[in-house]
């Protein structure tokens, strides 16, 4: 009955961390790890300043930028660029856009 009562509360306070990605998800890290990490979280180009920090960008009201976050916003961003975010026109599927916003959404867990 203990242990019952112990899972039960375990699992209301969510202390088994977050739940796993969907496969779409899990789709969307891969992409943001290739395409987005390398300036967004490492700064590997050395930019000044350095890209913002995006996560957990669609857990909040507004973009980095200011604007309203959603995924309009996003999806325009990463294919028009903006500043020196380069445009990713063409080098994204419809369903690897999807992806990517699913991922997004999580949290970036």
């Amino acid at each position: 009955m203990l242990a019952a009562a112990v899972f039960l509360a375990a699992a209301v306070c969510g202390c088994y961390g977050p739940p796993p990605l969907t496969a779409e998800q899990a789709e969307g890290q891969h992409l943001y790890a290739g395409r987005c990490a390398h300036c967004h979280v490492e700064n590997d180009l050395a930019l000044k300043p350095a890209p913002p920090s995006i996560q957990a960008v669609l857990t909040k009201p507004l973009l980095p930028s200011g604007a309203k976050a959603s995924d309009l916003a996003v999806r325009e961003l990463v294919l028009r660029g903006k500043g020196k975010m380069p445009s990713f026109s063409g080098r994204f599927t419809e369903k690897q856009m999807a992806a990517l916003l699913a991922y997004l959404h999580t949290g970036m867990q």
